[in-house]
This record gives structure tokens, C-alpha cells and sequence, in this order.
């Protein structure tokens, strides 16, 4: 069937996100059907309920817990986090059908997301010498996961850290597309069977086969180039899931790293689709439910007709951050010596319909305070009061800070090698219109305020010419001023609904942004080093990853040489550079590079 990522995530928001557990089945799962077969009285087939519940996307929430807010989650949509809400769900599911009788599975992006995971990757290493166990194995071990799925931000503390990670759980990372680089062989498990017993019929087997997103190649590249590949999901899901049959699985769960819209934001970089779900329920017969990740979107049951074989495979993704869980109830039946799957159906649970389950945040409460007392420590002093209020229509210190940042980081990586003579420029957005570092003192949770997204950094070599077509690009924000209009704040930005996220700075030029001129000439004084800008001069520009891989869509940096990349948070990064200073003073890092203007005439 056609992808139609519209229709399927209308169809999914109709479904409804937030289905009740007091409606669930409250009988035995596994027990002989009452009705025999139509025109043969006597002896009936045995059936056998299955239940698979799924997470994803867990990006180290285990409490309903903000700590950049310090304080308790909260969001317009009512919404609650952790996985210990996920874990009150999973015990009333378990109680309900029997525990014998429910598989736990996670379609990964686990250790990375929170000051949690930060801490315990980098402050408090579980790869340091009798180092900690980490949270997310603790929380996932007592939880009773029976399988996950490798995700692309399992990578990005690097090889070691998540070896070391899997190590600590008590159940498989699965990867069957995550394969040595050099061998093609598998590097992490592909697949688990677990059995299922049934009183007075044979076992049900069935398998969960992992996959991963082949993004990996790219994202982290820094730690996994030459030592792991990561090809497409079809083609090892149609590698692995014949050989799943043959070994007898009755039933075959994948779990996926990857969306199902059939999309990827990386273009053409890598022969292999991101989003590709969907592609492998279609194109690979013998599946009979993927439980979805990567995308944070919600599907509580998307149904694909595989081409091969015409059999209905049920999809489904529970959002992120433990907001959802999926619930997928597979009904087999028991004839001419086999199971067979007679139906699959899918829907999610809402998190925010129940209590925390006190074992889990008890369990979790030592690591828990660390790491609110980490984010709440001093790290430096702030000379002056910095914020974003007027940052999206002047240049303001606060967003120079990220730009000299980024600048730092990438001249420091460079050193050494050929690219080093070349000028860094930087860019960053205006992510937020109410960040603020006070005067005074300033904590590690100000300053990883001011940069709210998990972006990382890269470098890319860009010409002149290029710049100022990013710059000309990035002006497209601002709304056509009229000379002698007047000028409302509210009125002058987001022009054609582009969001605030989506207008760059860039550091170590100067330039004017003409508003009275149409999008596309605007920029004017264009200089580099007190000179008119030299169209063939190389820069290299250090860059968030999300923009460097095409988001916003801004001209040339998708397609521009990659210099260097790496897997620290930038707001890690501006951290550590404030740690370092002691003191925040705008002298170390401000500089007005650019203003508004009509017609030479500044507009502030």
C-alpha cells in the first residue's frame, strides 16, 4: 500500500491516545476457546492470547521531572514523563493478563536526552573503574524488559560507554543492521526468541528482531566510522526474519529505531531510508507487528498490507519520553500441529492516567538528587544580566555567547590539521524568547537553559558566495518594513510562519539586514575582517547538527564538506566554557555583527 504519513497520523490522532485500562480483558490470557470449529462439534482449537507492550525513545526520563525548570514536568497537553509512570502501567497490565503472558520490549534512544544520562555518561561515568550502574539499566532491569532496540543516540557517548551500558542490563540490546565494519558480521545481538508455555498445547515461540537507524553512519560518525556499518532495515529484516521462521517463531516482533514515513532527513547522504518502518512491514512478508521509534510521533495502531504476502502487519509508535505505551494484543490459534496468527491489533496507553510506581523512584531516588544538586551548582559569575527578549531583532550577547562557543570548540579541533588557517564563523538561533542568565550567580542549569534542544556540533567548509546566500536565506525571517512604517516588534518576525529556530546568526562577519528591501537582497555592508566579502574566500562554519543535515533548509551547508563532528551537547559545551572562565563578562564574547536597517538607516 502507499506510505501516506498524512492520512496514517490523522488516523492515529482519531484513535485516540489515551485508552483506559479498566476496559481491557480481565480473563486469563491463555486458556482453551469455549466454541469449536463451525461444522465439527467436539474437540475446539487451543488459542492463546499474547500481549506486547512497547516504549521508545525513553532519552533518559525516568522521573516526571524537568531539569532545566527544576521541577516537576508539566506541558500545555497535560502530558507526564518517566519511566516510572511506564512501570505502574506494565504491572497492571501484567496483573491483568498474567505475567507469563506479556513481552516488554523498547525501540531505543535510551541513554542520552537528560542531565541524567549527561551525568552519569560524563560526571560520574558507569565506564569508570567500579563506576555507577546506569539508571536507565537500574530502572529498565527492575522494570523487567525482555528486549530493546539499539537507537542512533545510544552511540553518542561513544563504543565504550555504550558497551559498558549494555553490559549492566539484564536483557539484550538487539541490533541486526549494526554490523562490523570491516567483517559485515552482526556486532550486537540481532534477535531474541522467548518462549511462551501454553497448558495442553505446545509452546508459542516468539522472536524479536532489532533494528537500528542506518543515520548512525552520519550522527556519529566520529565514533563509529571504520569500526561499524549500519545498512537498510528492509534488507536485513529480509535477511533475518526467513531465518527467525525457520528456527520455528510462531510469532515475529521487530523493534525498530526508525519513523514510518518513508522520509530521510539526511537526502541523499546514505543509500538507505531513515524512516523506513513502514517500507520493511510492506516489502518483508512474515512480520507480524513493529513496534516504532525515532520519530516521536504517536500511532497507536497503523496498519500495512505487505505486497508480497497481503497479510495485514500492525504498526505502532508510543511518542517518547515514557508519555505512551504501546499495547499490542496478538490472538493465535492452534491447528494441523502449529500456532498461526489469527489477529494483531494495537493501541496506546497514556502515562499522565496513573501515579509514579514508588519502587522505581525509590530505587532511582540517590541518583536522582545528584543530579538535581549538579544542575543546581555554581559555575560561574555573570558581570551583567544576559537575555533573549530582543535577541530574535538585535544582536545580543546571549546568542554571542553560543556563536564564540561553537567558534572555540571547532578552532580547537582543527588545530593540527589543513583546514586550521582557515576563519571559523559560527551560527546559532534564537531558540527561546524568555532564557535568561542572571547577574550573580550562574548554575550549569542557566546556562543549559539557554540551549534546549540536543544538538551537536559540526564543521563545514562553505565559500563566500555560500554565506551570503545562508545569510540572504535567513533573512526570509523578517517581514517586509516599508521606510518611514512603523516598526512593531510583535509584527516584524516569523515571516511565512518560519519559526524563531529557524533564523541564524552568524558570527565573525558584518552585515546590515535591509527590512525595507524584498526577501533575497537584503543583506548589505556584507565584510569580513574590515573588507567587503570575497565571494571565493573559504570559511569553515560551525554548525548544529540539525542544520548541518538540512534542517531549516538552508542553501548549501547539507551538501557542504563535512570537516569534523562530534556527539557532545552543545549546551554541554557552553558549560564547560563558562566552568573554565569562572566569569561571564561580555566583553569575552559580545560584538554587535549585525543590525537592521532601511535604506542605510538603522532601525534600533
Amino acid at each position: 500500500m502507499p506510505l501516506n504519513r498524512r492520512k496514517f497520523l490523522k488516523k492515529s490522532a482519531v484513535t485516540g491516545a489515551g485508552v483506559a485500562l479498566a476496559g481491557a480483558a480481565a480473563a486469563p490470557a491463555a486458556q482453551a476457546a469455549e466454541a469449536g470449529k463451525p461444522g465439527k462439534p467436539g474437540k475446539q482449537p487451543k488459542r492463546y492470547a499474547l500481549t506486547v507492550l512497547g516504549t521508545t525513545d525513553l532519552h533518559g526520563h525516568v522521573f516526571n521531572w524537568d531539569y532545566f525548570k527544576d521541577a516537576e514536568y508539566k506541558d500545555a497537553a497535560g502530558n507526564a514523563q518517566g519511566l516510572a509512570r511506564i512501570s505502574t502501567l506494565v504491572n497492571r497490565i501484567r496483573e491483568e493478563k498474567g505475567r507469563e503472558n506479556v513481552l516488554l520490549l523498547d525501540a531505543g534512544d535510551t541513554i542520552q536526552g537528560t542531565p541524567l544520562t549527561y551525568y552519569y555518561a560524563k560526571v560520574d561515568p558507569i565506564t569508570a573503574k567500579g563506576g555507577p550502574v546506569h539508571p536507565m539499566a537500574q530502572a529498565m532491569n527492575a522494570i523487567g524488559y525482555d528486549a530493546a532496540a539499539l537507537g542512533n543516540h545510544e552511540f553518542n557517548y561513544g563504543i565504550e560507554t555504550l558497551r559498558k551500558f549494555e553490559s549492566q542490563l539484564r536483557f539484550p540490546l538487539l541490533g541486526a543492521n549494526a554490523v562490523d565494519a570491516k567483517t559485515l558480521k552482526p556486532a550486537f545481538r540481532p534477535y531474541v526468541i522467548k518462549t511462551f508455555c501454553v497448558k495442553g498445547a505446545p509452546p508459542v515461540k516468539v522472536a524479536v528482531l532489532g533494528l537500528t537507524n542506518p543515520g548512525i553512519a552520519i550522527w556519529d560518525k566520529a565514533y563509529v566510522q571504520g569500526k561499524l556499518a549500519f545498512p537498510g532495515l528492509e534488507e536485513q529484516a529480509a535477511k533475518w526474519v526467513p531465518k527467525l521462521k525457520s528456527l520455528g517463531a510462531d510469532v515475529v516482533i521487530v523493534s525498530a529505531h526508525s519513523g514510518s514515513s518513508g522520509t530521510s532527513s539526511y537526502g541523499d547522504q546514505l543509500p538507505y531510508v531513515e524512516n523506513s518502518a513502514a517500507l520493511v512491514a510492506q516489502q518483508v512478508p512474515d512480520i507480524d507487528a513493529v513496534l516504532v521509534g525515532h520519530a516521536h510521533v504517536e500511532i497507536p495502531e497503523l496498519k500495512v498490507v505487505n505486497a508480497k504476502s497481503g497479510r495485514t502487519v500492525v504498526l505502532s509508535e508510543p511518542l517518547a519520553y515514557a508519555e505512551r505505551l504501546s499495547v499490542f494484543d496478538v490472538q493465535l490459534v492452534f491447528e494441523k500441529g502449529r500456532w498461526s496468527v489469527e489477529s494483531v491489533a494495537s493501541k496506546v496507553l497514556n502515562s499522565n492516567t496513573v501515579a509514579d510506581d514508588p519502587k522505581i523512584t525509590k530505587l532511582l531516588s540517590d541518583e536522582h538528587a545528584k543530579v538535581v544538586s549538579y544542575v543546581n551548582q555554581v559555575v560561574g559569575t555573570a558581570t551583567e544580566t544576559l537575555t533573549t527578549v530582543e535577541a530574535r531583532f538585535k544582536d545580543a550577547p546571549i546568542i554571542d555567547l553560543i556563536t564564540k562557543v561553537q567558534e572555540d570548540v571547532v578552532k580547537a579541533a582543527l588545530a593540527g590539521t589543513s583546514y586550521a588557517s582557515l576563519p571559523v564563523i559560527a551560527q546559532a538561533s534564537p531558540f527561546s524568547r524568555t532564557s535568561e542568565i542572571p547577574a550573580g550567580q550562574v548554575t550549569i542549569r542557566d546556562l543549559s537553559s539557554l540551549y534546549v534542544y540536543d544538538n551537536t556540533l559540526v564543521a563545514k567548509l562553505l565559500t563566500g558566495a555560500q554565506v551570503r546566500a545562508y545569510l540572504e536565506y535567513s533573512a526570509e525571517y523578517f517581514v517586509q518594513t516599508a521606510v518611514g512604517a512603523v516598526v512593531d516588534t510583535e509584527k516584524l518576525t516569523n515571516a511565512a510562519g518560519r519559526p524563531d529556530y529557524n533564523y541564524d546568526y552568524v558570527s565573525g562577519l558584518a552585515y546590515d539586514i535591509d527590512i525595507s528591501r524584498a526577501a533575497g537582497s537584503r543583506i548589505t555592508n556584507l565584510t569580513f575582517g574590515g573588507a567587503p566579502l570575497d565571494d571565493a574566500q573559504q570559511f569553515v562554519l560551525a554548525v548544529n547538527n540539525y542544520r548541518a543535515n538540512g534542517g531549516g533548509a538552508f542553501p548549501h551547508v547539507a551538501s557542504a564538506q563535512e570537516l569534523w563532528s562530534e556527539s557532545t551537547e552543545i549546551r554541554t559545551r557552553i558549560s564547560e566554557w563558562v566552568t573554565a572562565k569562572g566569569v561571564l563578562d561580555p566583553k569575552d564574547f559580545a560584538s554587535v555583527d549585525w543590525r537592521l536597517t532601511r535604506e542605510g538607516t538603522p532601525v534600533f
